[in-house]
């Protein structure tokens, strides 16, 4: 059977690694082209290896202005863009006052995501479909990361108004808030390793699985949002934590 995603466009950026990385690999997987916008290529060159032609890298920040007018015109040349991911994302434990850590995680988890639709929205097909990445713990709580749920918290509150008022353009727009995902984000925390021995100890204690979520499997729920599947969603938050927020 032809997947709905065969031969269509999704940009994805923080895409080297992580969730984005595995949402690159399962569009590709079902058919479709990916533009992958990250700083570095990280794991993309075995996708590249595999998926040839239909894998595009980006090199770019989404904090740059100007790396995202190049992201522009390279997707304007491949055609419009039915899905757009912006994925890209970065966290920092600092004090709860510290309100310079929360500028520096606007710039990439907010001002970068809402600046990436920005400049590509004059080449989003229509319909479109969008997805923004935001955290469970916007729904919870965690120590040190107050900036970080904070940037996180804000860009989910003004996706929920975007979604409305871009709807009459033929654009549905989203969120998904992964919850302790196995990636490499945990591993930029400044934690040692016997922190964050101590840390995935407590947080596993609260999934009802009993073990973190792969990658994989936040990008399959994307995937879903992204779908036909899902036409009638609007403007929602799916949190996707293994029960973490349950307990």
């Amino acid at each position: 059977m032809r997947s709905e995603f065969q031969d269509r466009l999704a940009v994805v950026t923080g895409a080297s690694s992580g969730i984005g990385l595995a949402l690159c690999a399962a569009l590709l997987q079902r058919g479709a082209k990916v533009l992958a916008m990250s700083r570095t290529l990280g794991g993309l060159p075995a996708l590249l290896e595999t998926y040839g032609e239909r894998l595009h890298w980006h090199a770019g920040d989404v904090t740059c202005q100007e790396d995202l007018h190049s992201l522009a015109q390279q997707a304007a040349c491949l055609g419009p863009v039915d899905y757009l991911v912006p994925n890209a994302g970065i966290a920092e434990l600092a004090d709860c006052l510290d309100l310079s850590a929360f500028d520096r995680q606007w710039a990439v988890n907010g001002e970068g995501a809402l600046n990436t639709l920005a400049a590509l929205r004059d080449k989003l097909a229509k319909p479109a479909s969008v997805v923004f990445v935001s955290t469970f713990l916007t729904h919870s709580t965690f120590p040190g990361l107050a900036a970080y749920i904070a940037s996180k918290a804000a860009l989910t509150a003004q996706v929920k108004t975007i979604a409305v008022e871009l709807a009459a353009l033929d654009m549905r727009i989203n969120i998904v808030s992964p919850g302790p995902t196995a990636t490499a984000l945990w591993g930029t925390l400044g934690l040692s390793d016997e922190q964050l021995g101590d840390v995935a100890d407590t947080v596993t204690k609260r999934l009802l699985p009993g073990h973190f979520l792969e990658a994989a499997a936040v990008a399959n729920v994307i995937l879903f949002q992204l779908s036909q599947g899902a036409r009638g969603v609007y403007g929602q938050d799916w949190v996707v934590d293994n029960g973490y927020t349950l307990s």
